[in-house]
């Protein structure tokens, strides 16, 4: 047994100094890699600085800096792990892997700030192809200036000014695009030829922006003829719902239908938005015009949806709303009677309920009841009867149980100070005539209540 343990031990050991042998390879291996790094972005930053300038490279400076400072930790570490001074396995161990740490966190930071700079540093190189590409681009679409102006005096006779708003001034917008992008491109040039790199990279920008923004807008007016083409379509389509959701809603404006006038006056401005429309041939607003006439159109629908609502369910009578918080205040009289006449006995269920009752009771004005309120203060007046009944319901059991929600306690209340109300006999409501009374009592009063 003992040599089985022996062996066991040395084969441990055996794996902890191979274990041991790799980590210091790779701590070498990071180390050289981390250094040969380092001088490489070296050589790129300066090529970077003169492209680009102190601006554009600064957040790859200061990484680099940062990257220099912690892999001087990591060296001095590794010659720590060569001096002459003896080191155990466990300092070793904890120095390579932290060089390795330290060779990784080098790594990925070289990586993050150079490829920040990667297609800053592309443009660059690529600049003077760049700029023959905005030179290309500025003629192809000057070719284009003279029929975009055709397009928008042709639109002025079919359009009305608030219409051709939006595009009118788009030829002269774009030629004005164009001869600064041309501009921007030579700043450029002449900027880069006197190594002041920040200057004519923002130039190059700048110019391959308004290019693209030249092109955007005279394609602009292209779109505008199809998009009005396509919003006169749609205008034919809902004129003709409209004129049709018209007709279909004049029942619903005749005397005595829920919500007629509410109704009529959506026909009356549907009817209105129709007849300002201009006529044929006369300039227009298509897209001003469909949107007025969606408007009006929705309006309308809404208005007639409600009144087709209100026809499926009745507003109920008056007369049926008084009579309901007629009969939850006899309800809440009845119950407030029993309960202020039986406090010693009444517990927290039925004085709840009352509370809830009468929180709920001024809601309801009868006298002034709006048809479009009715319906929810009927359903309100018969909850506060369903919870004055509930109240009474409680309090009969209290008051049949002898003491309320099955406490063995009893009081007059007032100023007798917690005395006790006899239990037995014919003192004070006792157990054999409480729930006689009681029950003859309540019995009556629901009876009444309900009747």
């Amino acid at each position: 047994m003992a040599g089985f343990w022996g062996r066991r031990r040395r084969e441990d050991e055996a794996a902890r100094q191979a274990q041991d042998d790799d980590l210091a390879r790779r701590a070498r291996a990071a180390l050289v890699a981390a250094d040969e790094r380092i001088r490489t972005t070296s050589d790129e930053v300066e090529f970077a600085l003169a492209e680009l300038g102190e601006t554009a490279t600064k957040p790859l400076r200061e990484g680099l800096e940062a990257v220099r400072t912690h892999m001087a930790e990591a060296f001095h570490l590794h010659q720590l792990n060569h001096d002459e001074i003896p080191d155990t396995a466990e300092e070793l161990r904890t120095r390579n892997a932290r060089i390795v740490q330290l060779c990784d966190w080098a790594e990925d930071v070289l990586d993050e700030r150079t490829e920040a700079l990667r297609e800053k540093i592309a443009l660059v190189r690529q600049a003077p192809k760049i700029i023959d590409g905005i030179r290309s681009d500025v003629e192809r679409l000057r070719a284009r200036l003279p029929q975009a102006r055709e397009t928008v005096d042709r639109l002025a006779g079919r359009y009305s000014q608030a219409a051709l708003h939006r595009v009118a001034a788009n030829p002269s917008e774009a030629e004005q695009l164009l001869d600064f992008a041309l501009h921007s491109a030579d700043v450029s040039v002449r900027r880069r030829e006197a190594r002041r790199p920040e200057e004519a990279n923002v130039a190059l920008e700048t110019a391959t922006e308004a290019v693209r923004r030249a092109g955007a807008i005279l394609d602009a007016v292209e779109d505008f003829e199809i998009e009005a083409l396509r919003a006169q379509s749609t205008l034919a389509d809902v004129i003709a719902d409209s004129r049709e959701d018209i007709v279909a809603a004049r029942p619903f404006t005749q005397s005595g239908v829920p919500h007629a006038a509410e109704v009529s006056a959506a026909v009356a401005r549907l009817e209105a938005a129709l007849a300002a429309l201009p006529g044929p041939g006369t300039p227009s607003d298509p897209f001003e015009d469909l949107a007025t006439l969606r408007e009006a159109n929705a309006a309308l629908d809404a208005a007639v949806d409600k009144a087709r609502e209100r026809a499926s369910r009745p507003v109920p009578p008056l007369d049926h709303v008084r009579h309901a918080v007629e009969a939850a205040d006899h309800a809440i009289a009845v119950a407030r009677s029993v309960i202020d006449g039986h406090r010693g006995w009444i517990g927290a269920d039925a004085r709840t309920r009352l509370v809830e009752a009468q929180r709920l009771r001024p809601e309801i004005d009868p006298l002034v009841v709006p048809e479009d309120t009715r319906e929810q203060a009927l359903v309100l007046a018969r909850r506060v009867q369903q919870l004055a009944g509930e109240a009474l319901q409680a309090a009969q059991r209290d008051i049949d149980s002898g003491r309320p929600d099955g406490d063995d306690w009893g009081g007059y209340g007032g100023f007798g100070g917690g005395r006790r109300r006899p239990r037995s006999g014919f003192g004070g409501g006792g157990d054999l005539l409480g729930p006689v009374l009681g029950g003859v009592l309540l019995g009556g009063l629901m009876g009444d209540m309900f009747d």
